[in-house]
């Protein structure tokens, strides 16, 4: 059996490449907690009814600090875009289609995040991707003071 000398207060190899995987992992996890559901939420308004709207207030949409102002059954309606809406690219007046539920309209969201946040979702896994691929790259660099024979 091999024994791996490990300098005082170091990890392990296997220690050293399952710690932070084990991390990003865990990471992966809670994301997905909570993507999902606001996936979920803006997946509801694809049936909903559709109206032509102009940002009110723009911010962090992706932290649900936008709003959006539109006409409905003869009133003007300033609605909330939930969490993980993509309208903060865009400044306050930029004209957007909004769907929304005909019987809660304070609640919008932009027709181009009704998919169901995908683009957040690729993230997440090209994190994780990206992650495997530096912890494989860390175990093929040769580690200062050791020969190939060393093992």
């Amino acid at each position: 059996m091999r024994q791996h000398k490990v300098a005082a207060g170091g990890l392990g190899p296997l220690a050293s490449t399952l710690v932070p995987l084990g991390l990003a992992l865990s990471l992966a996890a809670m994301s997905l907690l909570v993507m999902l559901p606001a996936a979920r939420h803006l997946r509801s308004f694809q049936d909903g009814e559709r109206a032509s709207g102009t940002l009110h207030t723009s911010g962090s949409c992706m932290l649900g600090q936008c709003k959006v102002e539109f006409e409905t059954a003869g009133r003007t309606v300033v609605a909330e875009l939930p969490v993980g809406s993509g309208g903060g690219k865009n400044s306050a007046g930029t004209q957007m289609i909004v769907r929304y539920h005909a019987d809660k309209p304070q609640v919008a969201a932009g027709e181009d995040d009704v998919g169901g946040g995908g683009a957040a979702l690729l993230f997440l896994v090209l994190s994780v991707v990206a992650r495997v691929f530096v912890v494989r790259q860390r175990r093929v660099r040769p580690v200062p003071g050791r020969t190939p024979q060393d093992g």
